[in-house]
């Protein structure tokens, strides 16, 4: 049999997790645990579960046995930290004033937050569609594209993620997803993604990134020439941090060659990369920008679609419909979490805290032979363990063993690709536990080194 991918996610029937339970969770733990996986479906990377968990506030999980964790994790949800006191006063408040509002009408609080979404919102991405998921979303954004372009074709990446369901599994580009789950959307090309560490196009042998690429998504778009949109995480949460000039590029061909440019920011719009669209960082606009996770305000599941002015055209389609396509309460999360985030600077904080945190891994990798490389674009932070320098070769073993030895001393975060250290800490994170939590990384990092 072969082994599980792990692009997404570290797997969570391995046996180092298995050793990590029996020596840290308890009777009571685990036999809560036992009890989940007696009712959930089993699937990888969810259930069976890592731990038990009792509270969330601020950068912190606290598991049933009391012990808390900064999350560096946190699903991309917590950008105003979980259990925000402000996010909760609005729903509280909304539960009381109207807790749901049925399809075909609409509610104050619902206009009041598409009129913020489009404030914030660079350009001309003056519409947009609620809906309850990001996955849900992308599925609108892909009907949209349809309809707009009176084409079906789209060019998206390998190892990208845009949801579980099976059209944005179709965009996707993660074997874990795809592989075996039989006949996906017709038309769904697939490009390299912009990974200069790995790129297949060698760019590291001729002195880096240059832009070969995005040179292969435009003469994709030439060799169509019926391409409805190019999908694309503007940086890939693993993460891969791209140059401004491969957007720039891209977002030419795509005028060039009528397609349109969606940004699935699902995970990490709202301020986690120094902007509060990502895509501000690359110097271009979409045509479509997707966000979710964090727009609930890391309480109530929320997701929105924001789309140029221009594409207003599906007047008697069904786009999306949700039943919780304008749910108050959902709203009422979302626009105290925007609010949030404009108040108290997030994204200006992640921008400084990010630049810091890239200084110390960098300062890190010079000590660790462990680290292969370091990236970041403001609190989106990566760090890639490999066994050789030279060779590149994956270091997934060790990856997982520093996941666990940081877990034991107080870290949570998430691996991705098998050997990617993925850092996502709310934005709400001071700089004394920024560097509490890279002291305990290099611990971890250091005690592997020594097996």
């Amino acid at each position: 049999m072969e082994k599980p991918h792990k692009s997404e996610g570290d797997i969570n029937i391995s046996p180092m997790r298995a050793l990590w339970q029996k020596t840290h969770l308890n009777d009571a733990s685990r036999a809560l645990l036992d009890e989940d996986a007696r009712y959930f479906l089993k699937q990888s990377l969810s259930t069976p579960c890592l731990n038990t968990m009792q509270a969330c506030d601020g950068i912190y999980i606290e598991d049933t046995q009391g012990r808390r964790y900064m999350d560096f994790h946190g699903n991309n949800v917590h950008q105003a930290g979980f259990a925000n006191p402000d996010i909760i006063e609005a729903i509280k408040r909304q539960l009381d004033e109207l807790p749901f509002c049925t399809r075909r009408y609409t509610n104050r609080v619902a206009v009041k937050l598409a009129r913020k979404l489009t404030e914030i919102a660079p350009g001309n991405l003056n519409k947009v569609l609620f809906c309850p998921g990001g996955s849900e979303a992308i599925g609108i954004a892909l009907k949209l594209a349809r309809i707009a372009t009176g084409r079906h074709k789209t060019i998206s990446m390998w190892d990208s993620f845009h949801g579980a369901t099976l059209d944005a599994i179709s965009v996707g580009g993660e074997a874990l997803f795809r592989q075996d789950i039989g006949p996906l959307l017709p038309g769904t090309e697939h490009a390299p993604p912009p990974d200069e560490y790995r790129c297949i196009f060698g760019c590291n042998e001729r002195g880096g990134c240059d832009l070969t690429c995005a040179r292969y998504v435009e003469y994709i778009l030439e060799k169509e020439r019926d391409i409805a949109a190019v999908i694309a995480e503007p940086i890939r949460s693993t993460p891969y941090i791209p140059k401004p000039e491969y957007w720039q590029h891209i977002r030419r061909a795509c005028d060039r060659y009528g397609a349109l440019l969606i940004f699935d920011e699902i995970p990490h719009c709202l301020g986690r990369t120094g902007k509060m669209f990502t895509f501000e960082n690359f110097g271009v606009t979409p045509d479509m920008v997707v966000i979710g996770k964090g727009l609930g305000g890391g309480i109530i599941p929320m997701a929105a679609l924001i789309a140029h002015e221009e594409l207003d055209v599906a007047e008697e389609r069904a786009l999306g419909h949700y039943t919780h396509e304008k749910n108050p309460v959902a709203c009422a999360a979302a626009l105290a979490t925007v609010r949030y985030v404009e108040k108290h600077k997030l994204a200006e904080h992640a921008a400084e805290s990010g630049r810091y945190a890239l200084g110390r891994m960098r300062a890190m990798k010079d000590r660790h032979p462990l680290i292969g490389d370091v990236r970041g674009l403001g609190l989106f932070l990566g760090i890639e363990l490999v066994k050789d320098r030279a060779t590149r070769e994956r270091a997934s073993d060790e990856a997982e063993a520093v996941m666990y030895a940081a877990l034991t001393r107080g870290l949570s975060f998430k691996l991705t690709m098998g050997n990617i250290l993925t850092l996502t800490p709310a934005l709400i994170i001071t700089k004394e536990q920024l560097d509490r939590a890279l002291d305990i990384l290099e611990d971890a990092i250091s005690e592997v080194e020594a097996q």
